[in-house]
């Protein structure tokens, strides 16, 4: 991969940092907060957890990405960046350009996907 293409993954993946640290729920905790007198009935009360359980899950997904984010900007650091870690093969641009902090080919993400979706299906 050229620098040049390296540069541009790089400013993709900090521009999607800033946008999670900044527009993103991780810093908005207000929502988290309850005060008694918000929650006159059962029904508010019930409302409310729900919106709890969505921020939290939200915010999870959010701290999840910005790890990845930060992990592929280390991969860039150290000059394997669009490596897949299973084959060593290249990372598909496409793919890249869609998810520039992958970690696998189209190929490996498939087949994750597939062992992921064959444990799910043991279960029921």
């Amino acid at each position: 991969m050229t620098q040049k293409e390296l540069d541009r993954y790089r400013e993709i993946l900090l521009e999607q940092k800033l946008k999670i640290l900044n527009g993103g729920t991780i810093q908005a905790g207000e929502d988290l907060k309850i005060s008694p007198d918000d929650l006159p009935d059962e029904a508010d009360i019930a409302s409310n957890v729900i919106n709890q359980e969505v921020s939290l899950s939200i915010r999870n997904r959010e701290m999840a990405k910005l790890r990845q984010i930060e992990e592929a900007l280390h991969r860039i650091e150290h000059g394997y960046y669009g490596q897949c870690e299973e084959c060593d093969e290249p990372i598909g641009k496409k793919r890249l350009e869609h998810q520039p902090f992958t970690t696998l080919c189209i190929t490996h993400a498939e087949e994750r996907e597939r062992e992921i979706m064959h444990q799910r299906a043991q279960f029921f």
